[in-house]
């Protein structure tokens, strides 16, 4: 019989925050709204590739050369420089998907350690779940900002179960993106896709122990495991 995981690890960019308002951001500084979408996948691509080659940069310092490079040839209606400040403020205005507060609340009532596991930044996270009304039900808010590397980095949750003096095993992840999914079973955890889009899980990567979709359907999900 599989041992219910004590700790549940989330994922925050996309996985409880909505940031689809980022779309906005672009417009507001005359470039096309579906940047957005490119710009946070390009942003991942070159935070993956130096993590592959052993490096550790910042979220925010890639987000912004990411940036600077998409918006280089729009027609904005601003400075260049005042175009990437404003859309990387986006990001700390950013607020969390309907589902999440009940969602994190149930999990916490029914005796689970909950802490966050970030490529972004821990203060992104704080203020994100302060304006929710949910920070008190987070033990730990962590980023790979202190980690050996970004996730889907090994190290990375290895670090993360460290941090929470647990097992690998004793943990689930909860992500929206296959990638974190995949990471984090190759790491020893356990997982849940929180599948928000309808869409068909990638076959190339580990499946999800758990698939829900929306994060107020993982406590029953849960308990019907335990």
């Amino acid at each position: 019989m599989t041992t219910t995981p004590s700790v549940i690890i989330f994922d925050v960019n996309e996985t409880l925050s909505d940031m689809s308002p980022m779309g906005a951001r672009f417009s507001e500084v005359g470039a096309p709204a579906e940047l957005a979408k490119l710009w946070f996948a390009t942003l991942l691509r070159d935070g993956f590739a130096l993590t592959a080659s052993g490096d550790n940069v910042p979220f925010a310092a890639i987000g912004t050369a990411v940036l600077r490079d998409l918006l280089a040839g729009v027609e904005l209606n601003r400075a260049p420089d005042l175009a990437v400040e404003h859309i990387m403020d986006g990001m700390t205005g950013l607020e969390v998907h309907p589902d999440v507060p009940e969602g994190v609340r149930a999990l916490s009532a029914a005796g689970f350690r909950l802490v966050t596991l970030s490529n972004g930044s821990a203060g992104i996270a704080e203020k994100l779940f302060s304006e929710a009304g949910i920070r008190e039900e987070f033990e730990l808010l962590l980023s790979v900002e202190d980690a050996p590397a970004w996730k889907p980095s090994r190290a990375s949750y290895e670090y993360a179960a460290t941090v929470c003096g647990t097992d690998p095993a004793g943990m689930l992840l909860v992500a929206v993106h296959p990638w974190d999914i995949h990471g984090a079973a190759r790491a020893g955890l356990r997982t849940a896709w929180l599948n928000r889009t309808g869409g068909s899980y990638p076959e190339h990567f580990e499946a999800p122990e758990f698939t829900v979709s929306a994060l107020t359907g993982l406590p029953e999900a849960l308990e019907a495991a335990a």
